[in-house]
């Protein structure tokens, strides 16, 4: 059955409306039509199937408003009012109540746009303490919500495989267009190892009731801050959307205030959560639930590459806004789930430095540049170039030796705090490198080392270029690039994963993703 064919136009005249409203106005989404009558709102459900959602008939859409009413009253009581039935009498006339009834309406109070969460950020006006509150709230509502049967069955850890399964499937015609190949086959992998080494984890939440009937769509255009914290428009038609991992709920709103711009806000937010939930295990789960519905978002807004009626402008709009979605759901999926010593190895001008900054904002990590504290520890400025021979002067071995002891230090002070250090070197000896995993080693972190690689040709262009760069740290020059190569202790001491030789001829994203998968995936 689809939706009356006189509903649109009887619902945008103000008589329609028992309070009389001065104007009516229609927003549409792609499955609702919702009718902004005054100070009231009525929603209406569009006579659609998605499979993930099935409005074709009546009966479901009088259900599912029901199912919308009951639901959100948990978080926003006094904001949805009731369901009506929307009647034809016997001219053909529509109207709210009485006469046969051709479709249901979810009644709510407008609330006020000035007061929304996304607004209200982005006009600077919420200070990062102010999520607490907001944390408080949904620590709350999941502290009460509903748990155990069937909601631990949907939300164990075959829904959450295959929904992950199902995004890859609906996700695989965007490759090339939103998502490059590279990085569509990094995420694959990357969540089927972490749901294979995170199993105990996830099915202990499920034994100790972390599952429960969530709001399922939690972001900031949700969120209302006006008399109170008012939390709207949750997810009705679909369980297996709205059942699952408290933790899942917390990272959909820091992936969402993450992508906006506002990190801060979002790590305010995942802290208070922690503190007022005491779940600490959130801690372990947040970066592959934000990457699952980074991904999700970058999957929905990839499907209006497929409506035919939109221009070229919103096209691209989408075509952008879906890959900054799945850049996301790559960053967070690159992030380390425990502290990191990466070292770069190599000659001058084969791109380490380029590699380092590269990789460290998807790992979250600081770099520690050789180069730069070489010359700090001198007391020279960055860009002072210093034109020493090989193995003289600023480049003698003790200095060096100071200079990657020092390195180690100011590494191990962020490792304990629980951050990733990528240390920026050429790394040239075997005992620099077996110093550094030892470091590692007594600091509990993991270790890489990653050796860049590149064609002579392209480095000798490179550091040709590099001379004439004002504020460039190093001092590479092609006259001393053979000395080098000929005093590299070949890294052959590394077993497993740790080593990683990186093409970094390649461009500089695609030399980026191989270290990475190196580093996620060994």
């Amino acid at each position: 059955m689809m939706t009356h064919p006189k509903l649109v136009e009887a619902m945008s005249r103000p008589e329609f409306y028992p309070h009389r409203p001065p104007t009516v106005e229609l927003v549409q989404t792609h499955i609702s039509f919702v009718f902004i009558a005054g100070d009231l709102v009525y929603k209406v459900k569009k006579a659609v199937d998605f499979g993930f959602l099935d409005f074709t008939t009546l009966a479901k859409r009088k259900y599912f408003c029901e199912e919308e009413l009951r639901l959100n009253r948990r978080l926003a009581p006094e904001t949805y009012l009731e369901v009506i039935a929307i009647g034809e009498d016997g001219e053909g006339t529509l109207r709210p109540g009485g006469g046969r009834p051709v479709e249901y309406a979810v009644v709510m109070k407008k609330l006020p746009l000035e007061r929304m969460l996304k607004k209200l950020l982005a006009e600077g006006r919420v200070d990062p303490a102010a999520m607490d509150a907001v944390a408080r709230k949904v620590a709350d509502f999941h502290a009460g919500a509903e748990t155990g049967g069937r909601i631990d069955e949907i939300g164990g850890i075959e829904t959450i495989r295959y929904n992950h399964d199902e995004n890859f499937a609906q996700t695989e015609k965007y490759i090339g267009l939103t998502i490059a190949r590279e990085r569509y086959d990094f995420l694959r992998a990357w969540v089927n190892r972490f749901l294979e080494r995170e199993r105990a984890l996830l099915e202990r939440r499920v034994r100790e009731h972390r599952i429960r009937d969530c709001h399922g769509d939690l972001h900031a255009e949700h969120i209302c801050l006006a008399d109170g914290i008012i939390i709207f428009d949750c997810i009705e038609f679909n369980q297996r959307f709205r059942y699952g991992d408290v933790a899942a709920e917390a990272a959909f709103l820091a992936m969402d205030l993450d992508y906006n711009g506002y990190p801060e806000w979002a790590e305010a937010f995942v802290d208070a959560y922690i503190r007022h939930s005491r779940d600490t295990e959130v801690r372990d789960l947040l970066n592959f639930y934000r990457c699952y519905y980074a991904f999700v978002r970058g999957k929905v807004v990839s499907f209006r590459l497929d409506d035919p009626a939109i221009g070229e402008d919103a096209r691209r709009e989408a075509r952008e806004m879906a890959e900054r979605y799945f850049d996301w759901a790559y960053t967070y999926a690159a992030r380390p789930e425990r502290p990191a010593l990466i070292l770069t190895a190599g000659l001058m001008g084969t791109g380490k430095s380029v590699l380092a900054r590269q990789i460290a904002p998807r790992l979250g990590a600081r770099i520690v540049q050789m180069d730069s504290l070489r010359k700090e520890l001198a007391g020279l400025e960055p860009g002072e170039k210093r034109l020493d021979a090989f193995g003289a002067g600023l480049y003698s071995d003790d200095v060096s030796r100071r200079t990657y002891a020092t390195a180690l230090e100011r590494a191990a002070a962020e490792i304990r705090s629980g951050r990733p250090v990528i240390l920026d070197g050429s790394y040239k000896r075997r005992e620099e490198r077996f110093q550094a995993m030892e470091a590692a080693r007594g600091l509990g972190a993991d270790f890489f080392v990653l050796e860049c690689l590149c064609d002579e040709e392209d480095i000798r262009q490179r550091l040709d270029q590099r001379q004439s760069e004002a504020g460039e740290p190093s001092d590479g020059r092609w006259e001393i690039f053979r000395q080098q190569r000929a005093d590299f202790d070949a890294v052959t001491e590394l077993s497993g994963g740790s080593h990683c030789p990186v093409d970094t001829c390649l461009p500089p994203e695609e030399a980026a993703d191989r270290a990475l998968r190196c580093i996620r995936l060994g």
